[in-house]
């Protein structure tokens, strides 16, 4: 219990972790305030039994009685507000901090890791911890420190009291051990559950199309079914794990003050405490009672709290690439590549590629599906650290460079463009957040995207649904762009940015492109002739090696890969349907 306590508050941080201490220590004054009832109820007790109860021994009890609930009443508040800013300010800078954290790690990371399980720690787990740790934490500690100030108190009363109650806290804390070691093993399960469930309620939203189409409802969806189905069933397997250890330990806490009650009068019948000792000293079992049931309660959830903590540091312990680069601005934006080397897992990817792309050129990467054309583009915008070899820009290897610094000097535009649930307006500046709307509506002209959004109920203040799922695939490939030359990097990499457009926005989408890229240096992915044809170098990759490399009418000359990829887009265009 008392490591896991340790865990969490290292896990806090420190402003948080200060905000806890000074909470525990407003616990224990709180615990005073709470013990102060038992001198409260001595001096009234003392009165009675001598048959001598006067206005001033009752103003006396009830006036520690008024200090003790007025003074319980102010620490706890205070105690209860360090405790929630602490507990929410924990959880919201370990958010901040694992999205920052996953800004550098390498991509490879998120294929090894799937979005709900990304997803599930930082909603989840954080969510668990921010509404249960904070709770649970602070309680426990309560509870044990008022115990051990009880028993503190009751050395001063009667040692041999004391001692059962110091023999019932150790046995309770056995208890609580053994609580402890049961819950690991449920809780890892219901930690993973939590994820699977969390794994399928996305992957089943982001599929709602397939799953539409192909009727995937009801029992159908079986992958969903049977994790939230399991989701339940650990959970209560929890439960029927921990309820037998959570009812001994309840049963050593009832034990512990009917000791003290029977230990306490078998003294006074044998003449060794005094009748008013003794009824203070049942009196306090009762306090003992409450204080070690709150413990016990909520003991049993420390393990998941431990478990989550865990979660978060695995992300955060994950190692990133080597972001110790200087913030540099290169002297010029000539992009090479030196006999560089990548593997994903065992499966090289890129094998001994060396590449120069000179400065405000176009290079078009072409070649077979899986060949590595991605993958290269990764390494040269270093999304990922090559394994040999190196990759300059402006003749300094790029991790000379910190990751913003080197991220200045790259704009993209995917064939998958992702956008924010937000307005088009901000969707266009997140490149530059302090553009104003004069600046978002150039770019968004240039872009050939202002008629569309105009066309929009709020125009640009439009917030578009989840990954912009409001506009065509055409309109969002150009908002995309918008958002580039609001950049204005001077590198630009085209990865198949025209794949997936109808034609009647392919002519739109490529003046937008043709505005984005003018005086850039160009690194474009491409299936269609119109794009590959005219650029100052065509590269042509095979299983993760340059095969054939040079101008369109050079290579043209060559029996190879691009001639026949050249041959087959013209097939292509010039197909017809002929009706009779």
């Amino acid at each position: 219990m008392l490591n896991i306590l340790q865990k969490f508050f290292a896990f806090c941080g420190e402003e948080n972790k200060k905000k806890f201490r000074v909470s525990i220590i407003l616990s224990v004054i709180q615990a005073m305030f709470s013990a102060l009832r038992i001198p409260a109820i001595a001096v009234l007790l003392q009165a009675c039994l001598e048959q001598n109860v006067t206005v001033k021994s009752i103003l006396i009890s009830f006036g520690i009685m008024f200090v003790s609930v007025i003074g319980i009443g102010i620490i706890k508040s205070k105690s209860s507000m360090l405790q929630t800013e602490a507990g929410y300010g924990t959880c919201a800078d370990k958010r901040i901090e694992i999205a920052e954290h996953m800004r550098f790690l390498p991509m490879g990371y998120f294929n090894d890791n799937s979005v709900g399980s990304i997803t599930s720690v930082t909603t989840n787990t954080m969510h668990g911890l921010e509404n249960v740790a904070t709770r649970v934490i602070m309680l426990v500690c309560e509870g044990l420190l008022t115990t051990a100030l009880i028993a503190v108190m009751l050395l001063f009363f009667d040692l041999r009291i004391a001692l059962v109650l110091i023999i019932g806290f150790a046995l309770f804390m056995l208890t609580n051990h053994l609580l402890q070691s049961a819950s690991e093993k449920v809780s890892e399960q219901k930690i993973v559950a939590d994820r699977e469930m969390v794994e399928q309620v996305i992957e089943y939203v982001q599929g709602i199309t397939e799953v539409k189409t192909f009727h995937l409802i009801g029992n159908k969806s079986k992958a969903l079914n049977r994790s939230i189905k399991n989701n339940a069933e650990i959970n209560k397997k929890m439960e029927f794990t921990l309820v037998p250890y959570m009812g001994v330990q309840t049963l050593v806490t009832r034990l512990t003050g009917v000791a003290m009650a029977l230990v306490s009068v078998m003294f006074y019948l044998n003449g060794s405490m005094s009748l008013f000792y003794t009824l203070l000293m049942i009196l306090s079992s009762f306090l003992v009672l409450d204080a070690l049931s709150t413990a016990g309660s909520y003991s049993a959830l420390l393990r998941v709290i431990n478990l989550s903590v865990d979660l978060a540091n695995q992300i955060l312990d994950t190692e990133v690439m080597d972001i110790d680069g200087k913030d540099e601005v290169p002297t010029n934006y000539n992009l090479h590549a030196e006999n560089i080397e990548f593997s994903y897992g065992d499966k090289k990817i890129i094998d001994g590629i060396t590449l120069d792309i000179p400065e405000k050129t176009t290079t078009a990467i072409v070649g077979p599906s899986g060949g590595g054309k991605t993958t290269l583009t990764n390494l040269l915008a270093r999304f990922w650290d090559v394994d040999a070899g190196k990759v300059t820009l402006g003749g300094k290897d790029v991790k000379e460079y910190s990751m913003d610094s080197l991220m200045n000097n790259f704009s993209f535009v995917f064939q998958n463009v992702y956008l924010f649930h937000d307005t088009i307006a901000n969707n266009i500046r997140f490149s530059n957040p302090d553009a104003s709307m004069d600046e978002v509506i150039a770019a968004a002209k240039k872009a050939s995207c202002h008629d569309f959004i105009m066309n929009l109920p709020n125009g640009y203040e439009t917030v578009l649904g989840e990954d912009g799922a409001s506009l065509s695939g055409g309109e969002r490939q150009r908002v995309s762009i918008a958002r580039a030359i609001m950049k204005d990097a001077p590198i630009i990499i085209l990865d198949e940015a025209t794949a997936n457009v109808d034609p009647e926005s392919e002519v739109e989408l490529v003046s937008a492109i043709e505005e984005l890229t003018k005086e850039k240096t160009i690194i474009m992915i491409a299936h269609r002739l119109k794009t590959v044809r005219n650029a100052d170098q065509i590269i042509v990759i095979d299983q993760g090696k340059i095969v054939q490399q040079g101008k369109h009418d050079d290579l043209m000359k060559q029996e190879g890969i691009y001639k026949n990829f050249i041959s087959e887009r013209e097939k292509a265009i010039s197909w017809r349907i002929h009706t009779a």
